[in-house]
């Protein structure tokens, strides 16, 4: 019996343009005109009788059934390119694009990266510092870590880590009695070092609403302080000496765990936000965005 199959290269120009959302990159990709790719889009949904992608803005999305079709023909595609790696041999070698945000990238994946690469030796990381918004199809990006997932309502967010501010100072500033551990009353509005984050941000933890957790409310003079709108500029001046920072823990783990940071008070603050990893719907059908999107979830300790 004889089996039904569809035109194999409009399988492929379908792939590339539910993968990458633009007839233009699925194009740049295939080396064929966009033309060339939309015809075989009409034809594969003349075959199906069905509407496999649509338009939504600037990007082209999947249907419920080309979604269908996609996730099989993904995985039909990447076996396939599996198979004629292993007959041909030759180092073969995967790529991940990672768009991150600049402090985490700085103090927290920079350092935990190299264990996730131990485990896949042929993978090489394309790794993107940028702020949100980014343009997933058109910089090709696998995976965003972002603060929040409310700047990519139409892809899927993966929450891998929840952070908590608290403040910490180098372990001089207590040997000289900077402060007293134990009486948050007496940090004075002078050597406090403020974060001040980007327009589109929900709110950082301020001093304010940290004295008032912790029990003493009073009106913090920002002015007096020192101030940066990075949380790891604001880590690195506490780490140096230059005051105490309303730091993010996550952020400064290792320096918290080295003793060359130290956190003289229990009192602590959630950040309203959880940390996501982002990834558009086809990035589920990539085992190594899997991969990578599971070692996050372990290392940021949900």
């Amino acid at each position: 019996m004889s089996r039904r199959l569809p035109p194999l290269n409009a399988i492929r120009a379908f792939e590339a343009c539910a993968r990458l959302g633009s007839l233009a990159l699925a194009a740049a990709e295939l080396c064929v005109t966009p033309g060339a790719v939309s015809q075989q889009i009409r034809k594969l949904e003349d075959f199906y009788g069905r509407q496999l992608l649509m338009r939504k803005g600037n990007q082209l999305i999947a249907t419920e059934i080309g979604q269908s079709v996609y996730e099989t023909c993904a995985e039909f595609i990447g076996e396939l390119a599996s198979m004629t790696r292993h007959i041909v041999g030759g180092p073969a070698r995967t790529r991940l694009v990672v768009s991150v945000l600049p402090s985490v990238a700085v103090r927290w994946l920079n350092r935990r990266l190299p264990d996730f690469l131990n485990a896949y030796p042929g993978l090489r990381v394309d790794l993107r510092i940028e702020d949100d918004p980014v343009d997933f199809f058109r910089a090709r990006i696998d995976v965003r870590l972002a603060y929040g997932a409310h700047f990519y309502p139409e892809f899927v967010g993966v929450p891998f880590a929840r952070d908590h501010v608290t403040p910490m100072c180098a372990p001089a500033w207590i040997e000289a009695g900077r402060i007293q551990p134990g009486n948050p009353a007496a940090l004075a509005d002078g050597d406090l070092v403020h974060v001040l984050w980007h327009t589109g941000f929900s709110a950082y933890p301020t001093w304010d609403a940290w004295f008032t957790a912790a029990g003493v409310p009073r009106r913090v003079r920002a002015e007096l302080g020192h101030q940066t709108d990075m949380s790891s500029a604001a880590i690195d001046l506490a780490h140096s000496g230059a005051g105490v920072a309303l730091g993010q823990r996550l952020l400064a783990a290792d320096a918290l765990a080295g003793g060359t940071l130290v956190a003289p008070f229990e009192t602590v603050l959630a950040l309203p936000y959880q940390y996501y990893a982002v990834h558009t719907p086809g990035g589920a059908q990539n085992p190594t965005v899997r991969a990578f999107i599971d070692w996050l979830v372990a290392s940021g300790g949900l």
